[in-house]
C-alpha cells in the first residue's frame, strides 16, 4: 500500500457538517469519505492505494477536482484498489454531490 497527502489552500466552497460515503473498495474501484475539518480554508486529501508508483497521475487528478470545486475545510479520505482516473474523478464529484444535495 502506498499513501498519498495533498493540500490545497485557499477554497471558497463549504459542505455541510455531516460525512459523506460513496464507492466501495473492490477491484477496480474506490471509495471516497468526506468530511468537514477546520484547515483554515484548505482541502486535504489522503489516499491510500494498492496501486505503487502513480503519485504524479493522482497529483493530477486531485489537481482537477480542486479546480473544479475549490472546497474550503475539507478532508477527503480515499480508500482505492486500482480504479481509473476516470473512476476516482466521478467518485469524487459523486461524494460533493451527495453531500451538497443532503442540505436541500
Amino acid at each position: 500500500m502506498e499513501t498519498l497527502v495533498f493540500r490545497f489552500e485557499n477554497g471558497t466552497r463549504h459542505l455541510p457538517s455531516h460525512p459523506q460515503l460513496v464507492g466501495v473498495v473492490s477491484s477496480g474501484n474506490l471509495e471516497v469519505l468526506v468530511n468537514r475539518a477546520d484547515l483554515q480554508s484548505a482541502c486535504e486529501i489522503e489516499i491510500h492505494t494498492a496501486a505503487i508508483g502513480f503519485a504524479a497521475i493522482w497529483e493530477a487528478v486531485m489537481k482537477d477536482f480542486h479546480a473544479r470545486w475549490q472546497l474550503a475545510n475539507v478532508r477527503i479520505a480515499i480508500n482505492d484498489m486500482g480504479a481509473t482516473p476516470a473512476v476516482v474523478s466521478l467518485r469524487l464529484d459523486q461524494a460533493i454531490e451527495a453531500s451538497l444535495e443532503a442540505t436541500t
